[in-house]
């Protein structure tokens, strides 16, 4: 990639680990000047800023953006990326589990994109990237809950869009299929045969493995900076969305 973003400056919540940690390293690669935000900051590299960050609590927010702020004194594009999984039908999470996945997947874009609005504005408008999941569009089982949390955010990301872009702000989703994230290996290593498990999820897509986290920052990082593209919904997903495949035969 030769792409460059040098004057840019970058929040990116969920920074800290898989996903987000690689649209940081490739936002920094480009000459951006990065912020972490994140539960978790102590694995930020040197030349980052990282900030502790709850996405659920308003004040640790307005705080975060605060800082940024008070570094760079703007802010031009912000990823929202922080979010949690949940297995399950409808049967097996309990109301307080809705309440927390909503809590971080949805409400938490919601308190980081408000709290950064203004400084978008004050910036000449901008660009915010919301990671959403293949599972917002297509069944899949045992994801009841998180596929509602994901539908939330492909149908708030084109609200969005429609309400900032006469401001000059941007706004999109990448919706990755399975991703080989630590979050994927930690629920694989906690399967009866992981290896079967994985090759399961390797089948599941049509090219055949799952996409990996750099992958799906390319395609964050496309949208943070094609300046023409807004309510944008850009699956990375090794074509579960759109390809219906027929079953290999023997031989073929």
């Amino acid at each position: 990639m030769t792409a460059t973003f040098d004057g840019l400056v970058a929040a990116v919540t969920g920074g800290g680990s898989g996903i987000g940690a690689a649209v940081a390293r490739r936002l920094s690669a480009g000459g951006a000047r990065v912020a972490v935000l994140d539960l978790d900051v102590s694995g930020v590299p040197a030349g980052m800023l990282g900030i502790t960050t709850d996405v659920t609590d308003d004040a640790s927010v307005r705080a975060a953006v605060d800082q940024v702020l008070e570094r760079w004194q703007r802010l031009d594009v912000l990823v929202n990326n922080a979010g949690i999984g949940a297995q399950g039908t409808v049967e097996d999470n309990d109301d307080d589990e809705w309440r927390h996945v909503f809590d971080v997947n949805v409400l938490g874009m919601v308190r980081v994109a408000r709290a950064a609005l203004p400084f978008l504005r004050e910036a000449g408008g901008g660009a915010i990237v919301n990671t959403c999941s293949v599972a917002a569009t297509a069944g899949l089982p045992s994801r009841a809950l998180y596929s509602a949390s994901k539908g939330a955010v492909l149908s708030l990301t084109l609200a969005m869009a429609a309400d900032h872009v006469r401001e000059g702000i941007r706004v999109n989703c990448v919706a990755p299929g399975t991703a080989d994230t630590p979050w994927i290996g930690r629920l694989l290593d906690a399967a009866e045969e992981p290896e079967a498990e994985r090759a399961a999820l390797n089948a599941r897509q049509p090219m055949g493995r799952l996409v990996s986290a750099t992958e799906v920052a390319e395609a964050i990082v496309h949208l943070a900076t094609s300046t023409g593209t807004t309510g944008t919904v850009l699956h990375v997903d090794g074509g579960v969305q759109g390809l219906r495949l027929r079953p290999l035969r023997e031989g073929h």
